[in-house]
């Protein structure tokens, strides 16, 4: 499974900023999708999760209220709408995958994208 995001950039603190993940044609199954976060001198957290069956969606505290995830199972893309952006929202985001074949799980990341907020 290949996954490639795009649509980070720099923007001011209380703008908007929409990332997509493109996603590969594939022979697993996807499960579940979401985002993840790296900050500066911090680990890698969960940003947002949705489920490939239902679409039910997980959130982070920090970013419940601001940030929605979406998929377009047509377009094989999933996005993350950001609104309200802070300075703390700065990070490399990165799209990830939880794929099935046969009885093999894996998770699959993509190269990430920069989004920088500034103050």
């Amino acid at each position: 499974v290949q996954l490639v995001e795009s649509g980070g950039g720099l923007v001011q603190a209380g703008a908007s900023l929409t990332l997509s993940c493109a996603v590969s044609k594939t022979t697993f199954t996807i499960n579940a999708m979401g985002w993840y976060r790296q900050g500066p001198g911090k680990q890698r957290e969960l940003v947002a999760t949705i489920t490939a069956g239902d679409g039910s969606t997980n959130y982070a505290d920090s970013v419940k209220g601001r940030f929605t995830i979406s998929r377009d199972n047509a377009k094989n893309t999933m996005f993350l709408q950001m609104n309200s952006l802070k300075p703390e929202d700065t990070a490399v985001y990165y799209c990830n995958a939880v794929a099935r074949f046969g009885l093999v799980t894996r998770d699959f990341w993509g190269q990430g994208t920069l989004v920088t907020v500034s103050s």
